[in-house]
């Protein structure tokens, strides 16, 4: 076959500048815990010192075998290179401009700011915990969630026995903040 009629897969793809995570409100900062930033850092120097390493030796050998069209691990190689080097980007940019706050400053105070794990019921009754932690590092299935998320906002600033209004689809909502709490300050060293 010709090679006019084969797609060189040096090529950067189409999807190379999609985000690889969730997109930060136009003037807002990237606020984060000290944890995550930490756990962004470790991931991004993984990447660097480890994955992309192995991933760019595989290619070289997988060139090295001749016709690349046909070559899964050459093909395979060169497509994980390409997603490895776009979450480095992604990782990097956001490590850049990453505002840590450190939650525990607040130990012992009953407002909810950024870092607290605050306990609230709605207007039925249903009570929920849930811990406003930065929009790289919010995991839902451990009650975590972004503060740009309409409960976080609805939350932020309210004190304990506060009420407060969530506007969603079907309609307002009141929450009651029934328990405001702070991870302890970490030890210095």
């Amino acid at each position: 076959m010709s090679k006019a009629f084969t797609r060189e897969t040096d090529a950067p793809d189409d999807d190379d500048e999609l985000p690889a995570g969730p997109s930060i409100p136009t003037g807002a900062k990237n606020y984060m815990t000290p944890e995550g930033h930490a756990r962004l850092r470790a991931e991004l120097l993984a990447l660097i010192d480890d994955e992309r390493p192995k991933v760019v030796d595989i290619v070289h050998w997988a060139a090295s075998n001749g016709d690349r069209s046909e070559n899964g691990d050459y093909i395979y190689g060169k497509k994980r290179l390409r997603e490895i080097d776009r979450r480095i980007r992604f990782l990097t940019r956001r490590l850049e401009i990453a505002e840590v706050v450190d939650p525990s400053v607040h130990q012992g105070s009953d407002q909810v700011f950024f870092g607290a794990t605050v306990t609230y019921a709605d207007d039925t009754g249903e009570e929920r915990t849930v811990t406003i932690r930065g929009i790289d590092e919010a995991d839902n299935s451990r009650g975590q969630i972004s503060w740009i998320a309409p409960v976080a906002r609805a939350l932020l600033k309210a004190r304990e026995g506060d009420e407060v209004s969530l506007t969603t689809p079907a309609g307002p909502r009141r929450l009651e903040v029934i328990a405001v709490s702070y991870p302890p300050p970490r030890p210095a060293g």
